[in-house]
């Protein structure tokens, strides 16, 4: 395995209330020397859940996303607050956003989205056993809850709506740990 580059200066590019951008001033081991800019990690990460209710529907949400300026459909999923660990924010979360709590919560992965240029990743959070329960969250309108089944995956990725490669890649992960849970 290579050796990591040696950080020679870490500069704060910019800053705002969800980003901080920094340049990474890096010594490689053959003596290269480059810049990298990327979004420097913050707080304590965050948390996507794929919530199924008994008959196997993926509880999906409808939200605003701002950096495409369009309603999508995707899996509930937020920061983790102070004070919880990855469950309980995925728990949280999915009280908040789609008017349920899970008995049972497993947790599947943890991915990176552009790693190149981010440290942001998020846990992947498989929830079942799911009872009525509704917490007031931070969403700026109400988000429409869609159920989908399981068994219609193929259908649902190939929707415009549904476009978010981290859903996409923890509705496979889900449906793979769920296949392999009896084994």
């Amino acid at each position: 395995m290579p050796r990591k580059p040696e950080i020679l200066k870490v500069t704060k590019v910019a800053e705002s209330r969800l980003f901080h951008v920094e340049a990474l001033d890096l010594r490689f081991s053959n003596g290269a020397e480059r810049r990298f800019e990327r979004l420097a990690l913050r707080g304590r990460g965050a948390v996507m859940v794929v919530a199924l209710d008994e008959e196997m529907n993926v509880q999906l949400i409808r939200e605003y996303a701002a950096g495409l300026h369009d309603y999508v459909l995707t899996l509930p999923k937020g920061l983790i607050d102070p004070g919880e660990d990855s469950l309980q924010a995925a728990n949280r979360e999915l009280q908040e956003e789609v008017g349920f709590g899970a008995r049972e919560m497993v947790m599947l992965k943890n991915l990176s989205s552009a790693p190149n240029y981010m440290g942001h990743s998020i846990d992947v959070i498989l929830a079942r056993d799911l009872y009525p329960s509704k917490l007031e969250g931070d969403e700026p309108e109400p988000l429409e809850r869609v159920p989908w089944p399981l068994s219609r995956l193929e259908e649902l990725i190939l929707r415009d709506d549904f476009s978010e490669g981290r859903a996409i890649a923890a509705l496979y992960l889900a449906r793979h740990w769920l296949e392999n849970e009896n084994c």
